[in-house]
């Protein structure tokens, strides 16, 4: 009977694989956000288990073409993390007044400018 309820508990467990992008193409192209450091920084930053640099088989960075970073996670992650990080990346090279992160669809994010409306204010005084 011991036996049948750890195979409950093992089916419970089954580890789910999610898998999230960060777009980051548009300031990429305008050659003001690094890709690559931005990939480094994820390496370096993200927890797994409660510890840093702990990433091992379970998360997967890479780099997909035209400025966009794929996360692959074995185990349960958060999405709203990533935003953090990215957030956080965005501050620490002084991007953060330019860029914003926008969730474009379930597990995709993506770096847009902010929509500045220049409004031309004549100085005609009648």
């Amino acid at each position: 009977m011991k036996s049948t309820r750890s195979a409950s508990a093992a089916k419970g467990k089954q580890q789910k694989t999610l898998k999230f992008i960060i777009n980051a193409s548009q300031p990429a192209s305008d050659k003001i956000f690094d890709v690559s450091a931005f990939e480094k920084f994820l390496h370096d930053r993200i927890k797994v288990d409660g510890r840093v640099g702990n990433l091992g088989d379970t998360v997967e960075i890479s780099q997909q073409g035209d400025g966009k970073i794929q996360i692959i996670a074995h185990q349960a992650f958060s999405g709203r993390y990533l935003k953090y990080l990215t957030k956080k990346f965005l501050k620490k090279y002084q991007l953060r007044d330019w860029l914003r992160v926008v969730s474009t669809a379930k597990g995709v994010y993506e770096l847009r400018f902010f929509n500045v409306v220049n409004e031309d204010v004549d100085d005609e005084d009648d």
